[in-house]
């Protein structure tokens, strides 16, 4: 099994942009201002039009709220460090990278919608 993520946002033109310069993720396919895939690696996380969600549907966030409330997307990546340089750049929210008691390396990252993402680095063997 493997996992996509499928998010809903304000812009998805920001979003394209945020995923490319804050985490090295390439457009798959055709890009569109409804719906555009991305991945890195076999990390895949599609962007869609807020819009596309009905009125009642339960993945609308209400006024006032923060979609992904709640939800930590943890990336793991090979060589955190090179993610985290290109974090910083990229204006957005950006925690500091920090050596974990569990002996992770990873950093936090805020997407422009409010999705909430940690990078992390793979457990050492």
């Amino acid at each position: 099994m493997k996992l996509r993520l499928e998010l809903f946002v304000a812009d998805v033109a920001a979003s394209i942009e945020f995923y490319r310069r804050a985490l090295n993720f390439q457009v798959v396919g055709e890009t569109s201002e409804q719906y555009t895939m991305l991945s890195n690696g076999e990390a895949i996380i599609s962007v869609n039009k807020r819009e596309a969600l009905g009125p009642d549907h339960p993945l609308r966030a209400g006024n006032g709220e923060r979609p992904g409330l709640g939800v930590e997307i943890v990336l793991s990546a090979g060589d955190v460090e090179s993610f985290y340089d290109a974090a910083r750049t990229c204006g957005h929210t950006v925690s500091e990278l920090v050596l974990q008691p569990w002996g992770l390396r990873d950093f936090r990252i805020v997407h422009p919608d409010g999705y909430y993402i940690r990078v992390t680095s793979r457990q050492k063997e």
